[in-house]
């Protein structure tokens, strides 16, 4: 997968419409530091773009695999597009993260916007409550998030209590 060529197509989707996104998943964790193998790009989104970002996708020849009001998962045939999954984001979760996000340079040295790592945990954490079976990748990104240096334990212990996780947290000290 040429991560390069589907940030530049996505940053120019985002560019033409005057909205914010951000790399999240193992590209975000890795422009901060912490690298594992992906075959996918991950990106967070406005959920009011929606449908404007699946009928660009579908119309860039991306297939919409699976979508509901909070997710959605393209895969596209040629296999440097690959798959692309999107989390759909609004008010006050929204404003938080995007407000949040730095530029970092990214994969073949594309400037990417990345959420703070705190909220790249999150909503790892959410994604773990809501799918037990992302526990063992989830959970350890989660994990090397919390020992990047500068990092706000408290705000990430708070999310594992928002969403009923404190005995995932307890593996995690």
């Amino acid at each position: 997968m040429d991560f390069a060529k589907v940030l530049v197509l996505v940053a120019g989707f985002f560019k033409e419409m005057g909205r914010p996104f951000a790399v999240i998943g193992a590209l975000g964790l890795a422009a901060r530091g912490f690298s594992r193998a992906t075959f996918d790009v991950d990106i967070v989104a406005p959920a009011e773009i929606q449908d404007d970002l699946v009928a660009f996708l579908e119309g860039q020849g991306y297939a919409t695999e699976y979508r509901s009001t909070g997710y959605s998962n393209h895969a596209h045939p040629d296999r440097d597009l690959g798959r692309l999954d999107v989390v759909y984001v609004r008010g006050e979760t929204a404003e938080k993260i995007f407000a949040g996000v730095s530029v970092e340079e990214g994969p073949g040295g594309v400037k990417i916007p990345v959420p703070r790592p705190e909220h790249i945990a999150a909503m790892k954490i959410f994604a773990i409550k809501n799918n037990p079976q992302r526990v063992l990748q989830d959970l350890e990104d989660v994990r090397q998030i919390m020992g990047f240096q500068g990092i706000d334990r408290d705000e990430i212990v708070a999310y594992f209590k928002k969403n009923g996780l404190e005995a995932l947290l307890e593996r995690l000290e």
